[in-house]
Order: C-alpha cells, then structure tokens, then sequence
C-alpha cells in the first residue's frame, strides 16, 4: 500500500498538460470512481450562504451545523434510526441555532437550507470530468446526500451529464462509512472492489473506504491532517487532478 509519502506528484502536480506518472498496475484495472459529493461541491459555499444572512456568524455557524450533520449520521446509523440526509440537515440546522441563541425566521431558515441544493462546483470538476468520460470511466456519487439534494446540485452546477444514477445511503439506509454503504459500488456497477476507485473528500471517508477495500484516493483540498486510523488511502490528492493521475 502506498502511503502518502509515496505519492507526492499526486499531492502537487496538476494534471492537464502532462503525462500521467506510473502507477501500480492494481490501478490501471479501474472501470468506475464512485465519488463523495464534496470531492465535486465545494462546501465554503454554505458558509458564504449563512453569512449573507447571518453577518458575523457564518463560519462558526456553519462549522456547528456541519459538525452536527454528521454527529446525527453516526448516531443514527449506529442506533438503527435512519433519516434521510435532508432531514437531518434540518434537525442540525435548529439545533445550531438554538445553540448559538440565533432566533431564525421562517425565510432564513429556508434560504440556508437551500444552500445544500446550490452548493458550487470545485473550477476543476468539469474538465476532471470531461478526461474521464473521454477514458470510458463510469462515475456515480456514493453519498450520504439524498438523491433529490444531488439531483439538485448537479442541475445548478450544469454537471448532470457526467454521473449514472446516485448510490444515495438512502438505498440501504446507512450512513457511510457502514460497509452497507460502500457495498452499493460493487452491487449496482457490477464490478469488483477493485475495479471501482472510491473519491472521498473528508479523511474520514478515505479511511472507511479503505477499510471496505477500495482502492481509495482522498482528495484532500482542504489540507487537513489525517485521521489517526488504521487505514490510509492509495493516494492524497489536493485536487482533481491527483484522482487522474492516479488511474495511470
């Protein structure tokens, strides 16, 4: 397995323009990426919706309500209580509020909750994604995101031509990093662990990917440490860019 050390070319060389550096030929075999939605929406745009609204306040809202998101994820999975993605951004977005002692009228409430139905697209996704259409690469989200909520995104974004039809966690009712999750990749593309590369965008989602057994890339564009897990990624990747050069 390859470390982070091993892959640094990934982590700072762009990939238009340049020949693709050899990978291991466990690598070259790839006929799908299965792709968090972050790794193709930028989440700032959230904070950039709560402070329009909430001036002053929006990073640290906007981190609250992120963190809360996912808490009640976990929590739900582990407890066999599942609600969809959209349903708990909700309950998170009122427990933020209420922690923070922010009264939100009823039109604030719905424009940052909508915020999760426009998020911006990353400058270097549509190229990424022009590359690999021209391979033959199949391309779904894996994503704890409803499917409404992606369908959304991608319509605002002009990306909807790119990706098959969502491996949504609300299919198997889990959230990931649950392998019942992950376990949608082999079951709806056909194809083996192995042939299907996993994008994840938080080191979270790299290391539960990895655990399942893809071979897994975190592109890593927020620049934060790895999880302290016993699982690391086939490769780190600071863009879009990183996840082509690693198919070779």
């Amino acid at each position: 397995m390859r470390t982070a050390a091993g892959v640094a070319g990934l982590v700072s060389v762009p990939w238009h323009g340049l020949e693709a550096q050899d990978t291991p030929s466990s690598h070259t075999g790839i006929k799908a990426i299965a792709f968090d939605g972050f790794v193709i929406f930028d989440p700032r745009s959230v904070e950039k919706r709560v402070e329009e609204h909430l001036p002053g306040k929006g990073a640290e809202f906007a981190s609250l309500w992120r963190t809360r998101q996912f808490e009640y994820c976990w929590l739900r999975t582990a407890g066999d209580q599942y609600a969809d993605f959209w349903r708990l951004t909700d309950d998170a977005l009122r427990y933020t509020a209420k922690t923070l002692k922010i009264s939100l009228t009823g039109a604030q409430h719905d424009a940052l909750m909508d915020a999760y139905r426009n998020l911006t697209p990353w400058p270097d996704v549509r190229e990424g994604l022009v590359e690999l259409r021209r391979r033959g690469i199949r391309l779904a989200f894996l994503s704890n995101l409803t499917a409404a909520m992606l369908d959304a995104n991608l319509r605002a974004g002009g990306l909807g031509e790119f990706f098959e039809p969502h491996l949504t966690t609300d299919r198997v009712q889990a959230y990931k990093p649950s392998p019942r999750a992950y376990q949608m990749g082999p079951d709806v593309f056909r194809l083996k662990k192995n042939e299907i590369a996993f994008a994840a965008f938080g080191a979270w989602d790299a290391a539960g990917a990895k655990w399942f057994g893809y071979p897994t890339v975190w592109v890593n564009r927020a620049g934060v440490p790895q999880e302290e897990l016993d699982a690391q990624p086939d490769a780190i990747a600071k863009d879009f860019g990183g996840l082509i050069r690693f198919l070779g």
